[in-house]
Order: C-alpha cells, then structure tokens, then sequence
C-alpha cells in the first residue's frame, strides 16, 4: 500500500488518531428488511465501525431475497416481459403479477382480456 500502510497495525493506530476504530463481528446471518423483500446474507463478514460517536456496519457477502409474509417477490425481468406482452406499463404489469401471485401466463391474460 502507498505510503507503507499496509502493516494492519499501521493501519489501526491511523484509524484511531484520526477518531475512527472497528472491529469484525462474527455474525452468523444478516438480514435486511425492506418494504417488498428481505435480502438475507449467510456467513457473511461484517465489521462493526464508530467515527466520532456514530456507529457504522459494514457487510460482505451476497444475498438471498426472500419474500416478506403476505408478498410475493416479483423478478424485474418479469415485469418487462409481461409489460410487453400485454403492451402496458411496468407498473401495470407489476400491479397484475403481484394479483396472479407470479404466474406470468395468468397476468397476461388478465392484461389482455
């Protein structure tokens, strides 16, 4: 690293001149929760950051999406495909697949009928 920097140690006692410290947490699972889904992260690596009195959470790994109780998780390809197919707007599409539970064959033909 520039500058000789790249000594973990070098790097930790920067960061803690500067207001800044971390540490890893050994989490086994994070989840997400947003209004329509919940993205899951298994194993993943997260660290724990607190800069000048405000706490920050750092996570890597790649999720899964999961449908939220009562919803269905509607793939953007999907909306595209019904939109065209019934020549209507995305929104339109995403209102019909949402209705049909996801049956892409049913939205359509609701669209259309």
């Amino acid at each position: 690293m520039p500058g000789g920097l790249g000594n973990s140690r070098q790097m930790k006692r920067m960061m803690k001149k500067m207001g800044m410290e971390s540490k890893d947490i050994d989490a086994e699972k994070v989840i997400i929760e947003t209004s329509d889904k919940r993205l899951v992260f298994d194993d993943a690596e997260v660290v724990q950051m607190r800069v000048k009195g405000q706490e920050m959470y750092q996570i890597v790994g790649s999720p899964r999406e999961e449908a939220l109780e009562g919803k269905v998780l509607i793939d953007e390809e999907d909306i595209k495909m019904v939109s065209e197919r019934a020549d209507v707007s995305e929104e339109e599409a995403k209102e019909a697949l949402e209705e049909t539970e996801g049956n892409l064959a049913e939205a359509i033909i609701k669209l259309t009928t």
